[in-house]
């Protein structure tokens, strides 16, 4: 099955989503569908991926895992083992609440005084109450941006990361 799992994994990795029933015949080299079916169900059994209410598959946490290769000092400079030592999910440090999060490509250079540049993927937490501080997006005018909010005397206004912007 492993190496079943690593030709799936790979094409979830570059396709970014999971192969159907028929791609998977293509990679495994299987010759019916029955014995995708079963190797769909060991990879349920395993938690590499799950079945929605209709019956689609989709990706489990597994497949979001990275290598792990050790420590590096923030010091003096020494070797990385580039031996695996574990292996992390992004989701654990990126996304607390995945249903009520997605991703946005940014337009635009106001909030790259922070780092965020035009071209760049930012993950977005939906939420009610966003604090003082928070960078967010927002509805001005029918339209949406990302800024920091702000609060003074009591009125909430976004504010860029850019000296060359106003704030709203």
């Amino acid at each position: 099955m492993d190496s079943y799992k690593q030709k799936i994994i790979s094409f979830y990795q570059k396709h970014r989503r999971l192969p159907g029933y028929k791609e998977i015949m293509e990679l495994t080299g299987f010759k019916s569908k029955n014995a995708v079916y079963k190797l769909i169900n060991k990879m349920v059994e395993v938690g590499l991926v799950q079945k929605d209410a209709q019956g689609r598959l989709t990706p489990n946490r597994l497949l979001n895992e990275v290598p792990m290769l050790g420590l590096v000092e923030a010091g003096i400079p020494t070797m990385i083992d580039d031996e695996l030592t574990d292996t992390i999910n992004l989701d654990d440090y990126l996304i607390v609440h995945r249903d009520e999060s997605f991703v946005l490509e940014v337009k635009g250079d106001s909030m790259i005084d922070e780092g965020i540049k035009e071209g760049d993927l930012v993950v977005v937490e939906k939420k009610k109450n966003a604090r003082e501080g928070d960078i967010v997006i927002a509805r001005v005018d029918g339209g949406w941006t990302m800024k920091y909010l702000r609060r003074k005397n009591g009125k909430n206004y976004l504010e860029p990361a850019n000296k060359n912007y106003r704030p709203i």
